[in-house]
């Protein structure tokens, strides 16, 4: 009897055992399948424990069965390690490889891309309207402080955090750019520079034109000629709002302002706009040119000049072309 009890327990055990690789082997299986999902974006929030981001990928279709990623993430002992946020699964992805992405942070990358030209104002309110960001913005930056290029942050990102980014791109390409600068330029620091840029960055959006217009300005700069440079008298009337919608009038030339540069001379107190890379290295390598004036084309370029009697025959030409369109 005794002996017939033992043969029952050894075959139990071995049922048991054999049941259990079985299973053990059908769970490591399913945990290194690919699943049958579309590439799927979930989002994870802070503080979710394993059971809730396991169901979360059940609900998006990502995995089939939570449980066993559950089993899996104990298994390989990751349940501290993976990390919130939002992820983007590929198609037919495995467990094992959503475990994989998880703990890595291989978060969802957004992106905001700001134009060369921009003022500060209508920076803060690009990033005011990304979608993503947290929390509010903090006081403005100064005009021209932010560096005009593509910026990625991920979703729950503060919007403070990005635009000390944005402001500490702009410091390190100054400091790196400042010291490559041609000599006897008539620009006594780097904010010096970074305002004149701000004025040709607004003057043209031509990459070819950009040494030419600021060498016209460093010409003028150097013979205390007045810049006469219409965008910062729409600066002067707009205070970096946006464009000013209509043309500029003679009134408009003639009104008293620090940033009028019909009626002052030198360059203005700031910044008109955030300008880009290209546009500072423009001003700190100016195209060696007698030109002193410049002006519109009418094909999106602009007409240079190194006379007066010259540019006024550039002038009149322009303003038949304007009237005619």
């Amino acid at each position: 009897m005794a002996r017939r009890i033992f043969r029952f327990i050894s075959l139990l055990a071995a049922f048991l055992l054999l049941l259990g690789a079985g299973l053990a082997a059908w769970a490591i299986s399913h945990f290194n399948a690919p699943g049958a999902g579309l590439e799927t974006v979930v989002v994870f929030p802070r503080g979710a424990g394993l059971n809730a981001i396991a169901d979360r990928l059940g609900q998006a279709g990502v995995i089939s069965r939570p449980q066993i990623f559950v089993l899996g993430v104990r298994f390989l002992n990751k349940g501290r390690a993976l990390k919130a946020g939002e992820y983007r699964f590929p198609g037919q992805v495995t467990p094992r490889q959503v475990v994989d992405i998880l703990v890595a942070g291989q978060t969802v990358m957004r992106k905001l891309t700001l134009a060369e030209g921009l003022t500060t104002r209508q920076v803060l309110d690009l990033v005011a309207a990304a979608e993503g960001l947290e929390a509010g913005i903090p006081k403005p930056p100064p005009e021209g402080a932010l560096l005009p290029e593509t910026y990625h942050y991920a979703l729950g990102d503060r919007r403070a955090a990005l635009i000390e980014r944005m402001a500490d791109a702009m410091r390190r390409t100054l400091a790196e750019l400042w010291p490559s600068r041609a000599p006897n330029l008539p620009l006594a620091n780097p904010k010096a520079a970074l305002i004149l840029a701000s004025i040709v960055e607004k003057e043209t959006g031509l990459d070819e034109e950009r040494r030419h217009i600021a060498g016209v300005f460093i010409n003028r700069l150097q013979r205390g000629m007045r810049l006469q440079s219409d965008p910062t008298v729409v600066y002067a009337l707009t205070a970096g709002r946006g464009p000013l919608e209509r043309r500029l009038s003679r009134a408009d030339l003639e009104r008293p302002h620090p940033y009028n540069t019909y009626l002052n001379k030198g360059l203005p107190p700031g910044p008109i706009a955030n300008p880009g890379r290209a546009s500072l290295q423009a001003v700190l390598r100016p195209l060696a040119t007698d030109d002193l004036y410049f002006v519109a084309d009418g094909s999106g370029g602009h007409a240079f000049a190194s006379t007066l009697v010259q540019h006024n025959r550039n002038v009149a030409r322009w303003r038949k072309i304007r009237d005619k369109k």
